[in-house]
């Protein structure tokens, strides 16, 4: 499908580079650049940062990682000796502390039981491995192992969340709910198997979906694939 590349050169055109993901450098506000993750600790904040963003927005994240960074506790030992409760406190600006703060755990859980607590030595499996054993942890989700994979891991896997969807139903014209590996073979199979596009790509989406394709109000007249779009023409 064209239009799936169309759209992403239209997007990379029109919208700076979004440099995700998003990672702590002084002041413990994790800030957006072009770099990637070169530490374990960076990965790990990664992890954390894609558990607490399950039904919330990145301010709030934001937040929740400034208290966490403030506490040392950007820390998988740190985080494995932890009681759940302390934890829970420090990631409460995200909501939903009290069960973030248990998949938090279930993940150190899982690294230590597997893994001796070695992030890299986890990241050596392939991409259909890492992603089993992640959504073997509970809490874990297709969206929150996806994006540990691809901004963590560093491996190709195309991540859908609710803009994606919400841009492909609109673009195309699609009525019925498309499943999550459903939607995800589409962007895979008709783009090249790279990383740093699938990265790229995926938070275009985002940006389009947050400023742009909204939800209640869509700015249709200023999207930058209204020319595509059929819910543009549907709409007016």
């Amino acid at each position: 499908m064209d239009e799936i590349k169309k759209i992403y050169k239209t997007l990379l055109d029109n919208l700076d580079k979004q440099g995700w993901w998003p990672l702590t450098t002084k002041g413990f506000h994790p800030k957006h650049y072009s770099g990637k993750p070169k530490t374990q600790k960076n990965r790990f904040e990664i992890i954390i940062g894609a558990i607490l963003t399950q039904n919330t927005n990145w301010k709030n994240v934001e937040k929740a990682l400034y208290n966490l960074n403030k506490n040392n506790l950007i820390d998988i030992e740190k985080i494995n000796k932890i009681k759940k409760e302390k934890l829970a406190s420090s990631i409460r600006p995200s909501g939903y502390y009290n069960q973030k703060a248990k998949t938090i755990k279930n993940f150190s859980d899982f690294l230590f039981r597997n893994y001796n607590g070695n992030l890299n030595l986890f990241f050596k499996n392939n991409i259909h491995k890492l992603r089993d054993e992640l959504l073997s942890i509970k809490g874990i989700g297709p969206e929150t192992a996806d994006s540990i994979v691809l901004y963590a891991a560093e491996k190709p896997t195309f991540v859908i969340d609710a803009y994606t969807k919400r841009i492909y139903s609109r673009l195309f014209n699609i009525k019925k709910q498309l499943k999550y590996e459903e939607l995800q073979e589409i962007f895979e199979s008709n783009l090249k198997k790279d990383k740093k596009i699938f990265n790229e790509y995926h938070a275009l989406l985002v940006e389009l979906g947050k400023n742009y394709c909204k939800n209640k109000k869509p700015l249709c007249a200023e999207c930058p694939v209204n020319k595509i779009c059929t819910f543009n023409k549907n709409f007016h």
